[in-house]
């Protein structure tokens, strides 16, 4: 007889078990793909004052390539579910730690502002515009265009990343 209980319990957790999923992203989106099914990436153009050419191209690229992997929206030149615009408005070069002489800063500090407009057309609530910095030091003995492009290349991904987790993650 207890060996019939036991066996009817472990039975019934059974079922009742296999009743329940759990579901883990490990890319932490909260997109309801039932409504929401596309998003539109608007160029950001670049109006900082200091220009560095190729970084509006990969910022644009970037900003894209995250939402396209990490998600399953349909890309839409204008009008998506979810929309993203705003531009790049700072490139800034400026001298951090002094060197022991005192005569010249030992670090130079890379910086990227881009200021971003969201628009969520199937929830309005959770529209924003927000300004997002990133940067980089690099040593002063070396020249801007040795490391210029590695820099960018990290200031992005965390600027995309940030972006990513405000507008579709759960972070």
């Amino acid at each position: 007889m207890i060996k019939k209980i036991q066996f009817i319990s472990i039975a019934l957790a059974a079922i009742l078990l296999s009743g329940c999923t759990i579901s883990y992203k490990f890319n932490g989106t909260i997109i309801d793909y039932n409504k929401v099914k596309s998003i539109s990436v608007q160029d950001f153009p670049n109006r900082a004052p200091m220009v560095y050419a190729p970084l509006a191209s990969k910022f644009n690229e970037s900003v894209r390539d995250i939402y396209t992997r990490q998600t399953r929206l349909n890309m839409v030149r204008q009008n998506g579910d979810l929309e993203l615009e705003g531009e790049i408005t700072g490139y800034d070069l400026s001298p951090q730690s002094i060197s022991s002489e005192n005569t010249m800063a030992s670090e130079t500090r890379l910086t990227v502002r881009i200021n971003v407009r969201y628009t969520n057309n199937t929830n309005h609530d959770e529209d924003f515009e927000r300004s997002y910095t990133a940067y980089r030091n690099f040593d002063s003995n070396r020249l801007l265009n040795d490391v210029q492009d590695q820099l960018i290349d990290e200031i992005i991904k965390e600027i995309c990343e940030n972006i990513y987790n405000d507008t579709v993650a759960n972070w």
